[in-house]
């Protein structure tokens, strides 16, 4: 399977100035473990996950004031629709981190977890799989 197969479309992005808050809630609401945070001024892409409030709110820092661009990950790797699961999987473990954005030509068109992927590999997936492919 690729990771076209398996990523979610939907892809939260915020800006470096929402606070962690504002990003908590909105990830929260789209029911989404991590944020691409866009920064206009830089034209760079960033990536802000529940660890990272987690590590805010477990430092005592208060997430009214905190804002996303201090906390974001910049220095990120990214993955391509047609990576298979299992060079996404490689790339997650070689990193120690747990989310993937997902690039194409266009910019992002979503977002892989480790749980996508487990998802993905577990029996039943895998049976769908591979009556999709006898089939088509």
């Amino acid at each position: 399977m690729l990771v076209r197969d398996a990523m979610s479309t939907v892809v939260l992005t915020i800006g470096p100035a929402h606070t962690l808050r504002q990003a908590a809630r909105l990830m929260s609401a789209r029911r989404v473990g991590a944020a691409v945070v866009l920064d206009p001024d830089t034209s760079g892409l960033g990536i802000l996950t529940e660890r990272d409030i987690l590590n805010s709110l477990g430092a005592g820092q208060d997430p009214d004031r905190e804002i996303a661009g201090t906390h974001t990950t910049t220095d990120v790797v990214f993955a391509a629709p047609a990576w298979t699961l299992e060079e996404a999987a490689e790339a997650m473990t070689h990193g120690g981190f747990r989310h993937l954005i997902v690039l194409d030509a266009h910019g992002p068109v979503g977002i892989v977890s480790v749980r996508d992927i487990i998802r993905c590999w577990t029996p039943a997936a895998r049976r769908r799989a591979t009556a999709a492919a006898l089939s088509g």
